[in-house]
């Protein structure tokens, strides 16, 4: 997680889900899945942050449920770092 220098409203989130998760079908499944999750934990995140997921090949075939608590994992890791940074 870095921390942005502009202005902008409220923390900004991007994908990379790479053709090593699957086809462009179950790369967009994938995907979309990431956006509701991330989506439900905006609020938790620094109105100041970027982020960026990454889809690990095994990501086409995990439950929703363990996709949101490997992401609730790699939030939290990248909110200690950035607390231990600053």
């Amino acid at each position: 997680m870095t921390v942005r220098t502009d202005p902008g409203p409220g923390p900004v989130v991007g994908f990379v889900v790479s053709k090593g998760v699957g086809n462009a079908v179950t790369r967009n499944l994938v995907k979309r899945r990431l956006r509701a999750l991330t989506h439900a934990r905006l609020t938790r995140l620094p109105e100041v942050s970027s982020v960026v997921v990454r889809a690990l090949p095994a990501s086409a075939t995990a439950s929703f449920a363990t996709l949101g608590s490997d992401l609730d994992a790699a939030l939290a890791t990248a909110q200690r770092r950035l607390s231990r940074a600053g």
